[in-house]
């Protein structure tokens, strides 16, 4: 056995070079990017302090305000619509239905092929059909919406399937058994005995789909990029279908002037990130104190 001064000397040397790429690789340019939010720069050798110039000048860009709202309707009706697709496929391949492990995995597979991929597939798909309609994605803002939607729950039901599975199996047989011997049909079983044993499950779902709602960002480049757009009263051009990350990305890289601007958009789209993932901790720990 080493002895204790051996056993930290091994220590650092293993910690070391891991600590010091992360510092490297993301502490410093994240308190450095948090720095430039304050900054108006075109690099990052040349930065200029402004204050809170740039957070102002964010609140009152009308395309990000409209790329904000966007993104909360399609948050709201992607996760909706993800997790009852994700909760009832689940439940009919807990049933011991013939097949059950080739149709989670083909539920599945979707989640494994990139963003950008399924975006450019999808793309086709739709305006493919909308074609005979004399229409596509970038011309038409519903469509683009619930395109988006659409692509979105095809890529996550599958995952989000295999989460609310690990839940179902984890309810213990027993609670189904006393149900039934009082007489409880399957709709009691799944209301009064699944729903509130899978309540970890369904807050878990819930949360992973709102962060990943939020910051999808490669699926809408490649589906509409944010088109179609319209010029507003005080001149801009705003896009319709345009998310927050799409719309940081545009503010920050089409115009060097505006990169201060797009440095403090992408501050708060963190922060909004932070509160959702602290949200879900808290109702997660909450959850497994009740239980």
């Amino acid at each position: 056995m080493f002895r204790k001064p051996r056993r930290k000397l091994y220590f650092l040397i293993f910690v070391l070079p891991t600590l010091a790429a992360f510092i490297i690789g993301f502490v410093y340019p994240f308190f450095h990017g948090i720095y430039l939010s304050f900054c108006n720069f075109k690099t990052t050798s040349n930065a200029t302090f402004v204050g809170f110039d740039n957070y102002i000048a964010a609140f009152q860009n009308e395309g990000f305000i409209r790329s904000f709202w966007f993104t909360c309707l399609f948050v709201v009706t992607s996760v909706i619509l993800i997790n009852l697709i994700a909760f009832f496929v689940a439940y009919a391949l807990t049933l011991g239905i013939r097949g059950s492990n080739i149709f989670r995995t083909v539920f599945f597979v979707p989640n494994l092929i990139g963003g950008i991929i399924l975006g450019y597939i999808w793309q086709q798909i739709f305006n493919a059909i909308l074609k005979n309609y004399s229409t596509n994605l970038e011309l038409n803002a519903t469509f683009g919406f619930w395109g988006l939607v659409i692509l979105m729950c095809w890529q996550q039901a599958g995952y989000m399937m295999i989460i609310y599975i690990a839940g179902f199996q984890s309810v213990p047989a027993d609670l189904y058994e006393a149900a039934r011997i009082d007489g409880a049909n399957k709709k009691q079983v799944l209301s009064n005995v699944t729903l509130p044993m899978m309540m970890p499950s369904i807050t878990i779902c819930t949360f992973l789909t709102l962060t990943n709602s939020f910051k999808l960002f490669d699926q809408n480049l490649a589906l509409t990029n944010g088109a179609p757009g319209v010029v507003s009263e005080s001149g801009t051009m705003i896009y319709q279908t345009e998310m927050m990350a799409l719309n940081i990305y545009k503010t920050f890289y089409s115009n060097a002037n505006s990169r201060g601007v797009g440095q403090a958009e992408g501050v708060i789209f963190f922060l909004i990130v932070v509160v959702i993932a602290l949200a879900q901790l808290f109702l997660t720990r909450r959850k497994e104190v009740q239980a």
